[in-house]
């Protein structure tokens, strides 16, 4: 058996699995301190918000950052503008929050225990989730065409070739461990590398040691990276099918409530899109700023306005999610079969 199928079945055991009582999502990617303290500041903001005795919402979003304290996109931008509340006021929504989580697994806890209403994260471990049983819709596409870097030390390889019979590092159940696993298929590597799990936030610390030979970096960090010297030897745009989709999922619990949310929802996404594009320096001001402030050019490249469609679903999108889920059953991490059409909110 090779090293690439031994990691993903270790990924995909400690992924997910079911009991009799719950569904349980195990943290490949954060420590239980950091999953501690997510559930902390989720379980503080539900205070009151579900009570019987409240009319009102207090919705709880979760999203994936290590710096922004808000979602890189309309969303995010709809909230500081000041739209995002206000155009969910007919559902008794008082309060948006947007709760930022180090990687998918850890959202997707969130979402199974009840302490999220919604998720805003990328296509692979939504896929992943939905396929172990986590009762969720999905009602948009964020982002269409995320890219990812592959990064190596500074006195490293200089081609994918040169990464033969290395250690690569990956935050596994992200779009960029499904772009990894894609490349390293398609250059025949799979038998000739190790895949080891390292958190985002570990990655540069870890290759500047020389612990990995490469790491598939994430928007942000990846061209932060490369602007400090960092050598990219491969990008996911460069290759069809295996740049990264984000999604917007909506819990079957606060659907059941509120059926009227994802049409509300896209509708000020939509809105808050179409202000980005009137306005794309303060929006990439905005971007620069929730990153921690680095360069506009690295806002810039790391966040095009392209990436983010008008319309909930695209063809292109569409096609981009049912190839993430297909190699994903390929490589034996998804718990069961389902129709991306059966998971879509009909008319969003």
């Amino acid at each position: 058996m090779n090293s690439q199928v031994i990691e993903c079945g270790f990924f995909h055991r400690l992924l997910v699995s079911f009991t009799t009582v719950a569904l349980l999502f195990t943290l490949t990617g954060c420590t239980a301190q950091q999953s501690q303290s997510n559930n902390s500041a989720v379980a503080s903001s539900n205070t009151g918000a579900n009570s019987g005795e409240s009319k009102t919402l207090v919705l709880k979003v979760g999203f994936i950052s290590s710096e922004s304290k808000l979602p890189i996109g309309p969303e995010g931008w709809a909230l500081q503008k000041g739209t995002l509340t206000p155009g969910l006021k007919s559902l008794g929504v008082t309060e948006v929050k947007f709760i930022p989580f180090v990687g998918g697994p850890a959202l997707n806890e969130a979402l199974v225990s009840g302490q999220l209403d919604m998720g805003l994260y990328g296509d692979t471990p939504a896929l992943v989730g939905k396929a172990a049983g986590l009762p969720t819709r999905l009602i948009n596409q964020t982002r269409v065409g995320q890219n990812a870097w592959l990064i190596t030390n500074k006195n490293g390889a200089r081609s994918i070739a040169q990464l033969k019979g290395t250690k690569i590092g990956v935050a596994k159940g992200t779009y960029p461990h499904r772009y990894l696993m894609g490349l390293l298929d398609k250059e025949g590597l799979t038998k000739d590398v190790k895949v080891v799990q390292i958190p985002s936030a570990d990655a540069r610390a870890a290759l500047e040691r020389g612990d990995i030979s490469a790491y598939p970096f994430a928007m942000g960090a990846g061209p932060t990276l490369v602007s400090q010297g960092f050598p990219v030897i491969d990008q996911a745009k460069d290759h069809q099918g295996l740049v990264g989709t984000g999604v917007s999922v909506v819990t079957e619990n606060i659907l059941a409530r509120h059926p009227e949310l994802p049409q509300k929802w896209n509708k000020i996404r939509l809105e808050a899109l179409q202000d980005i594009k009137a306005n794309p320096e303060a929006f990439y001001q905005f971007a620069a700023q929730a990153s921690g402030n680095v360069p506009l050019a690295i806002a810039k490249e790391s966040y095009p306005l392209e990436l983010y469609p008008t319309e909930p679903f695209t063809p292109e999108g569409l096609q981009l999610l049912n190839s993430t889920k297909q190699f994903l059953a390929r490589q034996k991490l998804l718990k069961s079969d389902f129709e991306i059409k059966d998971w879509q909110i009909t008319n969003p």
